[in-house]
């Protein structure tokens, strides 16, 4: 059997041991209560946007859907004017930036390529190389 201080020293050593874990049980339940708090934030402003969106209107668009069907060259086109037809479409209503007559995927991939959201057009020719002196 130890002394009267081996047996304080252990007290000390176990006491130091049990506040840490309590430190880090207190601290692990904040983390979590918050991530319950955010979680239930995200989800109640889900909710209330999707009922909120339930309720719009619903607009006719067989208007725009006659004529001629863009395809991938025009989504390409359109894509690449984008910045220039974002700006005009702030003044004036008849201008779009996304052509509602469309084929599909094959516009929408070219409109992608085309503002350059890949960076296909620009990646290369934007970057410089430093030469070794």
């Amino acid at each position: 059997m130890g002394t009267t201080e081996d047996l304080q020293q252990d007290w000390r050593k176990f006491r130091i041991v049990k506040h840490t874990i309590n430190q880090y049980i207190k601290t692990d339940m904040m983390k979590t209560n918050r991530l319950k708090k955010s979680l239930l934030t995200i989800t109640t402003v889900s909710v209330f946007i999707i009922l909120l969106s339930s309720c719009a209107n619903k607009e006719v668009v067989d208007q725009c859907l006659t004529g001629y069907k863009y395809s991938f060259l025009g989504g390409l086109w359109h894509g690449i004017i984008a910045p220039v037809d974002f700006i005009i479409s702030l003044f004036r209503d008849d201008v779009t930036v996304y052509a509602q007559n469309n084929n599909g995927a094959w516009y929408a991939l070219g409109f992608l390529i085309g503002s350059g959201g890949w960076g296909f057009l620009g990646g290369k020719g934007a970057r410089r190389r430093r030469k070794d002196r």
